[in-house]
């Protein structure tokens, strides 16, 4: 399993992942959500919430493990290994801090961000809403669906490709509220539109253990990452599939991207 990590600047986009609103950045800049927001987004009505029992399907809570050997410690988000798979962290500039995880596949990317959140309220409903508001100051659209874990939003901003024509970068949004936390995560490139694609990174998703810790902290600040050691001691950044075996040759350190693909 490879294993990389980035540096980047502090702007608007990253205080909006910072308080779990952060939505689609097509173009890795940013861009801040407002009030013209809505005048440019008809919201698909909200139905009342689907049924996902978490606690049975996962993700879970560290209280609910039993055995925590064999996962990849990222502090906050304990991840399973799988072949093929390449972990890249976002690293903020100016304060070293990680940020955001993101799971790349076959082609396909499961960006992950856990979140404090209090015992009594539920982040989810109110963190789409200001996804929908982001999403629609950048000209796009969004789409709530019934999905494999409740309620998901499916994202569609609009983009030029390389080659110069237009398209649309998709992302599909997923949330689960849990004990005290909240863990969002976004499937780009395939995953985000093909119901096969995305299997193994919705099984990666719910195999997420949440590490919520005893610490204080006000709902919707994040809750944080960190670099695996194993990966830390690697000179190349490189993480072996299997824990206990020696790493080996993976992919540079790179930046990902703040959400997804054009899909």
């Amino acid at each position: 399993m490879a294993f990389g990590f980035g540096k980047k600047n502090k702007n608007s986009s990253d205080e909006a992942a910072e308080s779990g609103l952060a939505a689609v950045d097509p173009d890795g800049t940013g861009s801040a959500a407002d009030g013209a927001g809505q005048e440019m987004l008809n919201l698909p009505p909200d139905p009342s919430d689907t049924v996902y029992d978490r606690a049975m399907h996962g993700p879970l809570d560290l209280s609910e493990v039993e055995n925590t050997d064999g996962y990849v410690d990222l502090g906050a988000l304990l991840v399973t290994p799988r072949e093929g798979l390449s972990l890249r962290l976002e690293v903020e500039e100016s304060t070293s801090r990680v940020i955001a995880v993101t799971l790349d596949l076959n082609g396909s990317s499961l960006q992950l961000q856990a979140f404090a959140a209090s015992r009594s309220e539920e982040l989810w409903r109110d963190i789409r809403e200001q996804i929908g508001l982001s999403v629609g100051a950048q000209g796009g659209e969004i789409e709530i669906l019934d999905g494999i874990f409740g309620k998901e939003v499916l994202a569609k901003v609009p983009v030029q490709t390389s080659e110069g024509s237009n398209g649309f970068r998709v992302a599909r949004f997923l949330g689960i509220d849990g004990p005290r936390w909240f863990l969002r995560g976004v499937l780009g490139g395939n995953a985000a539109v093909d119901s096969e694609a995305a299997q193994e990174l919705e099984d990666l998703f719910r195999g997420v253990v949440v590490v919520r810790g005893e610490t204080p902290l006000p709902p919707r600040d994040l809750l944080l990452l960190r670099l695996p050691k194993d990966a830390a001691s690697s000179p190349d950044g490189a993480m072996p599939t299997d824990p206990a075996a020696p790493a080996q040759g993976g992919e540079p350190l790179q930046r990902g991207p703040e959400i997804t693909a054009i899909g």
